[in-house]
């Protein structure tokens, strides 16, 4: 067991729009250490999401997030020699990480052809409440619906 909780980390938010979960969002879809490469995929997939839709891309891509998050999921617990799937609450950091990993690799497995294309694709069937990323989220919620009889197995 570690002596002490490690120190939060505080990123600083993006040039643009001086959003820090934008920022976040950069640092999961980037590669190789990638980061300008990152911010012009998703500026540019979210110029394209405003000429789509007619609306503001920033706040299309937040109520995407939105539609994405999961408010609870299933963990394993061993009680005895059985393995159950004990669902549980998604705590606030945790529910963002899941939204954006989800919306990034929705994405990526995308028939588009640019990652621009890809994520702005994802953006917008997010925010309709439609696309792979909110049927994970469906998903997970009716695993943990499903595994309700286990959930006084909780920690």
């Amino acid at each position: 067991m570690r002596k002490a909780k490690p120190k939060k980390r505080y990123i600083l938010p993006d040039p643009k729009f001086n959003d820090i979960l934008v920022t976040k969002f950069v640092n999961y879809l980037m590669k190789d250490g990638k980061k300008s490469t990152a911010y012009s995929i998703f500026y540019d997939a979210v110029q394209i999401v405003e000429e789509r839709t007619k609306e503001n891309g920033l706040e299309t891509w937040k109520k995407a997030l939105n539609n994405i998050y999961p408010s609870v999921e299933v963990k394993s617990r061993r009680v005895g020699g059985a393995t159950f799937q004990v669902p549980m609450e998604v705590r606030p950091e945790r529910k963002t990480a899941l939204g954006i990993k989800w919306m990034i690799q929705y994405a990526r497995s995308r028939g588009e052809k640019t990652m621009v294309e890809r994520l702005a694709g994802e953006i917008i069937s997010a925010s309709k409440g439609e696309g792979a990323s909110v049927k994970k989220k469906d998903d997970t919620h009716r695993m943990a619906d499903a595994n309700k009889a286990f959930s006084h197995f909780r920690f």
